[in-house]
């Protein structure tokens, strides 16, 4: 039987265009009752890849201090592709999808550090915010320029499949709901 399930995307086929953003190991503390990476902890980790993101942008602790900025996440999407299990060493990438005035979209990439596979994929739309009011406000000019040049190189890439998904079954005329 031949699998005509697509591959998984492996690391050495991706352009260094990509930002490495985090690195990781699965903790025994993550594993859930059926021996594998808990579904909850890989929003631990992916965040750990957005802090390192933010900071590659230009978004630093000591700018966000300096101007009492921040960034709300408003939507977050997980796909999981492949198990990893305690020890799995982790690589993240980020690539920028888009952005405005107030909002980030990216999306981050999970492999498995050693073995080069896909493991899971977060995509994220963020809001600046500033932290005194709970407002959103304009990103600095300077984290804007930083976007500006991200996203140049950014969009030459493919898009991965996993971008811009939706959850939900195929609606079927004898489906009941």
């Amino acid at each position: 039987m031949v699998d005509s399930a697509p591959r998984p995307r492996r690391l050495s086929q991706l352009s260094a265009e990509l930002l490495d953003t985090h690195r990781d190991i699965v903790k025994p503390e993550w594993i859930d009752h059926n021996g594998h990476f808990n579904m909850g902890y890989y929003l631990v980790v992916f965040d750990c890849a957005t802090d390192a993101f933010l900071h590659q942008i230009g978004l630093t602790a000591e700018l966000r201090e300096e101007t009492g900025a921040t960034t709300f996440t408003l939507e977050a999407h997980v796909n999981y592709l492949n198990e990893l299990h305690e020890g799995d060493p982790l690589r993240f990438t980020t690539r920028l999808l888009g952005f405005d005035h107030k909002r980030i979209h990216y999306f981050h990439e999970m492999y498995h550090a050693t073995e080069g596979y896909l493991a899971a994929t977060n995509e994220l739309m963020s809001l600046h915010v500033n932290r005194s009011t709970r407002r959103s406000e304009p990103i600095a000019v300077e984290v804007t320029r930083r976007l500006r040049e991200i996203l140049e190189a950014h969009e030459a890439l493919p898009l991965p499949e996993q971008v811009g998904r939706r959850i939900g079954l195929e609606r079927r005329p004898n489906n009941r709901r």
